[in-house]
């Protein structure tokens, strides 16, 4: 499975901007105020880091869409 599509997502809780998905994953994530996914990213050579960086927020707010 290969991610195709990274967002925030804060219709349940809102991003802290603790700054840890840019701590793992700092090719796909920055955190100036909130999180947001940098452009042109090639999701899928990050794919291990963005699940650990979606696994790791403490609020829940960074989602991914996976294709086969």
């Amino acid at each position: 499975m290969k991610i195709i599509k990274v967002w925030l997502d804060e219709s349940s809780d809102e991003c802290t901007s603790c700054g840890l998905c840019e701590s793992i994953a700092p090719s796909v994530f920055e955190v100036p105020d909130k999180m947001k996914v940098k452009e042109n990213v090639d999701f899928e050579a990050f794919n291990t880091d963005i699940k650990d960086a979606a696994d790791s927020c403490p609020v829940s707010v960074i989602k991914y869409e996976e294709t086969e």
